[in-house]
């Protein structure tokens, strides 16, 4: 891969709903994730190159934090604990855990994030007030984002 095609693969993957993918050909490999915390870092890979091919210094690992400005509550809010599916029922057709406005106590299931064909439930944090659905249920989210806006009780 050249710089143009390194450039344009991030751009691609900046703009995709994809968290993490990894390139390898030959002695040529880079990976891309995104969502863990929100600074970015950049470590060069160090791969020799074949004989005869021109040196390319590329980034094997860049991460940073998907910016969703109308994701942001104002007050306090409950944030996903990990990357996956963000579900608002136990299944399709269901009635959804909570609504704007439900009051829950802490430990109870508030939502569904699927990872890796697990069904994790995400649990009230503490005792509060739903004031708003920051995300739509089948919607991809990461690490830390917040999923609902609240209002401690």
């Amino acid at each position: 891969m050249n710089k143009q095609e390194i450039r344009d693969l991030m751009r691609f993957f900046d703009k995709s709903g994809i968290n993490r993918v990894k390139i390898k050909d030959g002695e040529f490999s880079i990976e891309l994730q995104k969502g863990f915390d929100s600074s970015t870092v950049v470590v060069p890979s160090q791969s020799a190159a074949p004989a005869g091919a021109p040196m390319v210094s590329v980034a094997s690992v860049v991460t940073g934090k998907v910016e969703n400005k109308e994701n942001e509550s104002k007050g306090e809010s409950i944030k996903s604990p990990m990357v996956g599916t963000f579900y608002t029922a136990p299944s399709p057709g269901s009635e959804p855990f909570v609504k704007v406005g439900t009051v829950v106590r802490k430990g109870q299931t508030i939502a569904i994030i699927e990872a890796m064909k697990i069904m994790n439930e995400i649990e009230a944090e503490f005792d509060c007030r739903i004031t708003e659905m920051l995300v739509d249920d089948g919607t991809p989210v990461e690490f830390d984002m917040p999923l609902f806006g609240v209002e401690k009780v």
